[in-house]
């Protein structure tokens, strides 16, 4: 079994916290949300918060923060903030320190389920502001991963996927 971590990349809906929080379980892993973590270390509750009081550059340090820490501890499964690998410096991080993969999952479902009050760069915004995120980050994530999940056919087959993937790497 892989013994490094594993950095799940992808868009805002397309699965990775409710993914990576089962596949982490399953492996008896720890399980850690750069989002979540770079809130704790700013001593704020939300990304929105953190955007809020604190501004979106401080929170993207904060987030890469996140990363350096977790570096230095024992493997874990990790959700990456939507944009998160769009900064050169995280991606080199992950890639020196674990496997990344991308959670694909089509836009219309993300569309479909995503709730653009919960997310701090579409706050106040419209299904099209998810559509230019989407089209803004999509080449970030492919460049980045070294495997692709395709979580278009719902969670039971998407951990089942994700599993199949993380036993098969070496």
């Amino acid at each position: 079994m892989i013994q490094m971590h594993i950095f799940l990349v992808g868009m805002a809906g397309a699965g990775k916290t409710s993914l990576g929080r089962r596949l982490a379980q399953n492996m008896s892993w720890r399980f850690v949300d750069t989002d979540q973590r770079a809130c704790e270390m700013l001593g704020v509750q939300t990304v929105n918060e953190a955007f809020a009081s604190l501004g979106e550059p401080l929170f993207r340090a904060a987030e890469t923060g996140a990363l350096i820490e977790l570096v230095g501890q024992p493997p874990c499964v990790v959700s990456t903030g939507g944009e998160l690998c769009t900064f050169a410096e995280n991606v080199t991080i992950m890639k020196n320190h674990g496997v990344i993969i991308h959670i694909d999952r089509p836009l219309d479902q993300i569309i479909s389920d995503i709730k653009v009050d919960r997310r701090p760069l579409l706050a106040g915004g419209t299904h099209e502001d998810v559509i230019e995120q989407y089209n803004r980050c999509i080449g970030h994530y492919r460049a980045a991963a070294d495997y692709r999940l395709d979580n278009s056919k719902g969670m039971v087959v998407g951990l089942k996927a994700l599993t199949e993937l993380v036993e098969g790497i070496q």
